[in-house]
């Protein structure tokens, strides 16, 4: 049974490895739609510049596919810890996304993966390492099972599958792109056209990450200012830093789908003129 358990955890690597290489090369992220100024005064570039380079994706999804072919064709150790290593690196990304970036997406499989990174992901990460580390007392390379392939294989297999469709985004994401969402498979309408409602904003603020490293620092739980500029609200409060007055200034996309939220410092009689400290 333990070995058939080892087996099953070199088809189901060869799988994810070959179906995020398909994603990376087919399916391209979305750029990040970052404001170009926050409280009238422009975003450093660093900022701006926070986007996957296409050649990084195609580079990894060719290796992620090297990877999962490998592990079908052969048993040796170095492709499994090679497998090992990937996956763990992986989740050490996905975890410093979850932490510092809530708002980006881990590009686990290419556009698909543009939703910020949740517990799930980090949760799907860590399986995907264990199987790695399981599938290293392995003895049979990946096309070997698939020609005798025994039920006891077929059952944790599909079990294994499931678990993986369940802990996943992206499948709600390629039914949309497919326009097989339930209610969502019209395009989305421009975000700078959309009306978005004030307490559409407020919920998506609270909900957002970039609220929860600031909420303490926040003064006054009305904010100073609201104002709206194409696909973006902003929303300005009050805020204490290191016994000093500042403002803090959130930007909210007012998008259909996948909303963000950044954030910025302000010093109060700087606001609109002077240089902001952007947080993410």
């Amino acid at each position: 049974m333990v070995t058939s358990i080892q087996n099953t955890q070199v088809l189901l690597l060869a799988t994810v490895l070959l179906a995020a290489c398909l994603a990376k090369l087919m399916i391209r992220e979305r750029a990040l739609d970052v404001p170009d100024h926050v409280h009238g005064v422009p975003v450093p570039a660093g900022l701006t510049a926070l986007r996957r380079s296409r050649g990084l994706n195609v580079g990894l999804g060719l290796g992620e596919g090297l990877l999962g072919l490998a592990l079908l064709v052969t048993s040796h150790v170095s492709v499994r810890l090679a497998t090992t290593v990937a996956f763990a690196a992986a989740t050490w990304v996905v975890g410093e996304l979850r932490a510092h970036r809530p708002d980006a997406g881990c590009g686990c499989f290419g556009g698909l993966s543009g939703k910020r990174v949740g517990v799930r992901t980090v949760l799907r990460a860590v399986l995907f390492t264990a199987a790695a580390v399981a599938s290293l007392g392995a003895p049979l390379a990946g096309l070997q099972v698939l020609r005798d392939v025994q039920a006891q294989v077929g059952v944790v297999l599909l079990a294994e599958l499931a678990l993986f469709a369940a802990l996943s985004p992206e499948l709600s994401a390629l039914l949309e792109r497919g326009g097989l969402a339930p209610g969502r498979g019209r395009p989305p309408m421009p975000c700078e056209r959309r009306r978005s409602p004030i307490a559409e904003t407020y919920a998506t603020l609270y909900e957002s990450g970039a609220w929860a490293e600031h909420e303490n620092l926040v003064s006054s739980a009305l904010p100073l200012d609201v104002w709206r500029e194409g696909c973006w609200r902003f929303v300005v409060f009050p805020a204490r830093v290191d016994g000093r007055d500042t403002e803090i200034v959130f930007a909210v996309s007012t998008g259909e789908r996948d909303r963000v939220v950044l954030s910025a410092f302000a010093q109060p009689e700087e606001a609109g003129a002077g240089p902001l400290s952007a947080v993410l």
